[in-house]
Parts: structure tokens; sequence; C-alpha cells
């Protein structure tokens, strides 16, 4: 009996299809069928094309097909202060360039305006979903959703006011009334983002355990990110911040510690026993130099790996290629050995290991049938990566965002031959122009 084919939407072709799960496995010649904006089989293209009826099919015979990025740490309104202060240490590029600025601009128009030149930028890097740390949540959300871009909205908590809240209460005001408009929304999540242990009280670390849990929330934070943040704390505190997050019942599977460049034996097996997940954000600490997280004894206990931009401020960009490069290559450094931190480990942590910490890897970060089409193609056909002998290799090592050429969120178009399908780049581009020119004329005064 000949089966009838079935219907679906989109069927993309790739000579190589990397599903991420099972872990460091390339399917050569394969197809992902998607239907209602989920993936509902994956598997060899003839057979597709015999099974399957789609409304569009997209063939790309020289392009390896991946799960979209998952940018697992940043702060997106930030691509507005892109090389603002460059070249210098973590307290001097806060406190006397970054804050003083931020303290001038911040505000609605300026969120949803860098939320927008930072969603143009990751969809032409093949980055689909982002952790976002940052003030007016409310905004930012709204602009993601507009956008139709996958992200989860940091809920920020801190004793210092700005434009969004003036104290700690209401900070925890507001987290929860943005925290009831948006609940259950398919594409924008939430998370608690304290900002720093050096900047979030006792007190307030106590109400986000409470809170994370009634309302099942992350709790995305900076962590260890200096030695002399944790110095500080010590003095300040008579602990080290990891051991203050646990007394304060914080070091669990929901915290996703960020950066964790200053961490000793203990900490690195207090964090695999809890189920934290650690963030790296390579590039960032680089710039300010900031420390060395040690990737290759996370993985070797076991901890989830995700892989972060940081801001565009402190990068000074938000490419996940160059990313894991960086961050593959910098974990041999620091471990002294070359079979640390491999490339099929750096994106497995730039795309399920982020999901993962984020708690969404029930949703994205593989390519599996009942997954959201969260999907990328990127050309390895130019000359920059050939001979091909191994894909993973090619697309850490050698391949740059630039050829990327297709992006899916959810089953739907947001790039397509290299073209943002529903934004304007050139507005994108004026609009980040005048914001230069209001905060270029601030720091001229």
């Amino acid at each position: 009996m000949t089966q009838t084919p079935e219907p679906v939407d989109l069927l993309i072709e790739a000579g190589h299809v990397v599903p991420v799960e099972p872990h460091g496995v390339v399917l050569e010649d394969h197809a992902v069928a998607v239907r209602d904006g989920a993936i509902v089989a994956v598997l060899p293209s003839a057979e597709a094309r015999a099974r399957f009826t789609p409304v569009e099919t997209v063939s790309r015979p020289g392009s390896a097909l991946i799960p979209g990025l998952v940018n697992a740490h940043t702060h997106n309104p930030m691509n507005l202060l892109r090389g603002v202060a460059d070249d210098l240490p973590l307290m001097t590029w806060l406190q006397e360039h970054i804050w003083p600025v931020e303290a001038a601009v911040v505000g609605p128009q300026f969120i949803a305006d860098g939320v927008t030149l930072a969603v143009a930028e990751m969809l032409r890097g093949g980055t689909t979903c982002a952790n976002e740390n940052y003030f007016f949540p409310d905004v930012e959300a709204a602009t993601y959703q507009r956008l139709g871009f996958r992200a989860v909205v940091g809920l920020p908590v801190a004793q210092f006011a700005n434009a969004w809240a003036a104290s700690e209460d209401e900070y925890f005001d507001k987290a929860i009334g943005v925290h009831d408009q948006w609940r259950g929304d398919g594409l924008v999540s939430l998370a608690f983002v304290p900002h720093a242990p050096y900047t979030v009280s006792d007190a307030a670390f106590g109400r986000i355990r409470t809170l994370a849990d009634q309302l099942d929330l992350q709790v995305h934070l900076h962590t260890h990110e200096t030695a002399q943040e944790v110095e500080d704390s010590v003095r300040e505190h008579g602990q080290r911040p990891l051991a203050r997050l646990d007394r304060l019942g914080l070091v669990n599977e929901r915290l996703v510690a960020v950066h964790m460049t200053a961490v000793d034996e203990a900490e690195v097996a207090l964090c695999a026993a809890r189920g934290v997940s650690v963030v790296h954000c390579p590039e960032s600490n680089l710039k300010l130099a900031s420390g060395f997280c040690p990737v290759a004894k996370f993985e070797q206990a076991g901890v989830n790996l995700a892989i972060g931009t940081d801001g565009a401020a402190s990068n000074n960009d938000l490419d996940m290629f160059g990313e894991m490069r960086t961050a593959a290559l910098l974990a041999k450094a620091v471990a002294g050995e070359a079979t640390a931190f491999s490339a099929t480990s750096a994106l497995r942590a730039a795309t399920l290991g982020g999901a993962k910490a984020m708690g969404l890897d029930d949703r994205i970060g593989s390519i599996e049938p009942g997954k959201q089409a969260d999907l990328a193609l990127v050309d390895l056909s130019p000359l920059e990566t050939q001979p091909l002998f191994n894909v993973f290799s090619q697309l850490v090592y050698a391949t740059g965002r630039h050829q990327v050429t297709d992006v899916w969120i959810a089953g739907r178009r947001k790039l397509a031959g290299r073209e943002l399908v529903d934004m304007d780049a050139e507005a994108v581009v004026a609009n980040a122009r005048q914001w230069r020119e209001r905060i270029a004329g601030i720091r001229s005064k």
C-alpha cells in the first residue's frame, strides 16, 4: 500500500545535520521536517522527500544545519554602548565610564533600541536565544516578543538605584508585576538576575531564593568574576561569594553562575554536586583581565557548561562563533592540555548547555523531534572552510558568523540568504548612529 505523504510546513535538507544530542553525531545528507513551529522528524533526505509534502523546501547540500546558538549571558541593550570605554579594568570600566553613561541615557527607548540592534546582530550570527540581564525587563520582554526572538528576560535586583527601581523593595515589586504579565509566553521566559554578590543584600538573596522556588525561576548571577570580588566578600561577609550564596540556600540547580574565574577545587565540586550551571564568557573576561574560568575542571566534574558573550560594551560583539573558538582554545591553555574542551564540547555548551542552564532544554538546544524548530544553516562550502574533514572542528575553529545563511525561530524564518526577513537593517543602523551622537555628546561634557 502506498503511504500518503504527510503535510509539513518546512523541510530543510542539509549536507550535514548536527543534532548535538546524541553527542558528537553528524548526520550526512539528512533533512529536518517542521510543522507548527516544532520538529516532527529528522531523517535521510531521500526518505524525507518520500514521506512529506512540505509547503516550503530549503536545500543546502554544502551547509551544516545546527541548533540555533544560545547566548547564555548578555546585556543586550548595552549594544548601544559598544566601544564607549575600552582597555580598562572591570571596576574602572563600570564605575567611571559605563554607570555614568547609563545614568544619563537608560530608559525605555534606550532598552528597546538596544535590544533591536542586538537581535539583528544575533540573528545574522546564528543565535536564536539570549539569556538577558539588564533593566526595564518589561520593555525587553515586549521587544523580544515583537521581534519574534526567544529570550529569558531577567528580573533585576540590586541595592543601587537606577531609572528602573530606587530600592530593593521596588525591584521586587516590579519583578512580580513583570512576571505576572509574561508568564506562560511562548517565546519570553523569565529569571531572577540579582546583579552580583557585592551589590545584593543577604535579605534580598533570601527573598530571591523563596520566590525562585515558588515561581519556578532560574537565578542568573555574576559570580566569582574576579579575585578582587572574592577578597572583598571575605572581608565584608567572612565568606567567599559561593559559600555565602550556599549559606543563603542559592547553590542549587536553579543557579546560573556567570564567569566563575576565581574558584577553587572545592567550589568546582560543590557546583557539580548541586547541579549549578556555569556560563563561560571568555572574551569579556580576557578583555577586562578578570581571570580564567577553569572550564576543563568544570567539565571533568560533570558541571553543565554554557557560553555567553556578555554585553557588547565589554566584548565588543555578540558573535557566538568567535566565543566558541575562544572558549575552546583558552580552555586548552588554562588546563595545559590540548584535549581539554573539544570542539564538540564547545558547540554543545553553545547550544544544549545554554538551553539547560536557562531551563529550556526540553524545548530548544538540540535537533530532536518534539523540540521547537530553532535552527541555523551554516555554509561550509567557501574556500575558508575547505577541505572539510570534521564538521565540529570546522564549525568551531574555522567558521565565521558571516557564513550563517538562514535562521528559524519556532519554525519562522528570521534570516534568509543573509538577509533579515522582518527587520529593516538600514533603519536599525540609522537608529544606532543617532544614539552614538547622543552618547558622544554626553561624554564630551
